[in-house]
């Protein structure tokens, strides 16, 4: 293993003058020209790099500098492929960083408490990105993960408050514990269908986090995995999923509505404790098993539960439970136009609360709710009193 340490000195509108400090055995003369071609970089005043290499490949060690830093793919001939631990570690002047293709790994804390870096654009063969490689990059707004990614590091970008974008690629199989811990401007959220491993935390504490899609091949809701996310409003666990750990969405204040797939079986300890604004529960399959105050503190919930799945009475987890088995009544004599609207019944359980949404094209459905009805004594009519505005109109219902 070859180590070696490079120094340029680039003065604006002047001449080039560069100190070398190596160990090595090649010719001063050649050495001279592979550290000009390394140091002469775009918007770089002053840049150094310490680095090793190994079986013909390089891995930047360190660096010293800050302002807009663009990593060469090759420097004293010999591709450079990987950032290693620690490398950029708690450079607040690093404002901005290119990496190229050449590069492959991102080593555990990398860029570690680089608060002023605001850009980051990675190479298109980035397939690896370590624990807290951007752990506490405050300034960081945006991230788009390469392709070849599959694996988010745990803790990978932990507190980082200025984060409110990122792309998960859909070749992404697993996010590590924290890996967006704090991210307290995160807004929205896809976890893609290529998700099959969460780790606990990932999600903890994003209090802007306001809408998630959670990918359909997830089995598992981790512990804490989205605790404390004080902003996010609905909730739609998939069928893959069978556990919803600990904490998993405790503190969530404005989460009004939850969707829990067909398959889950167990609600951890506390996991939708203290939503004090959850109203509806929508349960797809069979009662799940559950934990120790897992719905306290939700005193407007209400279960649901459909036809022909087991394990449910009237109450669950201390909250009222409600068969959902409303009806759109299509032959009774009230279905099209009535009193100059176009209406129908619904029926189904006394006082079921229900919405009945419409959009005018089905390839390409924008629904959007129209009235939300109780169904007192088991009935009620809906009729729609802008149906004349549209050439053509369909319905459907769903719960609060």
């Amino acid at each position: 293993m070859q180590q070696m340490a490079l120094y340029g000195l680039l003065p604006a509108n002047r001449g080039v003058k560069v100190k070398i400090a190596m160990k090595t055995t090649h010719t001063l003369i050649h050495a001279c020209l592979r550290v000009v071609l390394v140091l002469v970089l775009p918007a770089a005043v002053q840049a150094q790099f310490t680095f090793t290499t190994n079986n013909g490949a390089i891995t930047i060690t360190g660096f010293s500098g800050g302002g807009a830093v663009v990593v060469p793919a090759q420097t004293n001939g010999h591709p450079v492929t990987a950032i290693g631990t620690n490398a950029f570690q708690n450079n607040s002047s690093l404002t901005s960083l290119t990496l190229p293709d050449s590069v492959t790994n991102l080593g555990d804390s990398a860029f570690y408490f680089c608060s002023g870096l605001t850009n980051v654009t990675l190479g298109t063969n980035v397939s690896y990105i370590g624990d807290s490689a951007f752990y506490q990059c405050s300034g960081l707004a945006s991230f788009t993960l390469p392709a070849r990614v599959t694996s988010v590091g745990g803790t990978v970008f932990a507190w980082c408050s200025g984060l409110t974008n990122v792309a998960l690629t859909t070749n992404v199989t697993s996010i590590g514990g924290s890996a967006f811990h704090d991210c307290t401007a995160l807004l929205n959220l896809v976890i893609p269908d290529s998700v099959t491993n969460i780790g606990q935390g990932a999600f903890d504490e994003c209090v802007s986090l306001t809408n998630v899609t959670i990918g359909c091949h997830v089995p598992a809701i981790g512990g804490y995995d989205f605790s404390a996310c004080y902003s996010l409003v609905h909730v739609t666990i998939p069928d893959s999923v069978t556990n919803v750990g600990t904490y998993a969405f405790y503190g969530g204040s404005s989460l009004a509505g939850v969707t829990i797939g067909s398959h889950v079986a167990n609600l951890g300890d506390y996991a939708f404790l203290y939503c004090g604004n959850l109203t509806c529960a929508f349960f797809t399959g069979n009662a799940p098993a559950v934990g120790s105050l897992v719905l306290d503190g939700d005193s407007h919930l209400t279960n649901y539960y459909l036809p022909g799945t087991t394990g449910w009475s009237n109450t669950f987890a201390g909250r009222p439970a409600v068969l959902w088995n409303p009806q759109m009544q299509t032959h009774d004599g009230c279905f099209g136009l009535r009193t100059n609207r176009f209406g129908f019944n619904l029926t189904g359980n006394t006082n079921l609360i229900i919405v009945v949404e419409a959009c005018t094209n089905l390839f390409h459905p924008v629904w959007q709710p129209v009235q939300t009805n109780a169904l007192t004594g088991g009935s009620c009519y809906f009729g729609d009193p802008t149906w004349t505005n549209y050439p053509g109109r369909y319905y459907r219902i769903r719960s609060p």
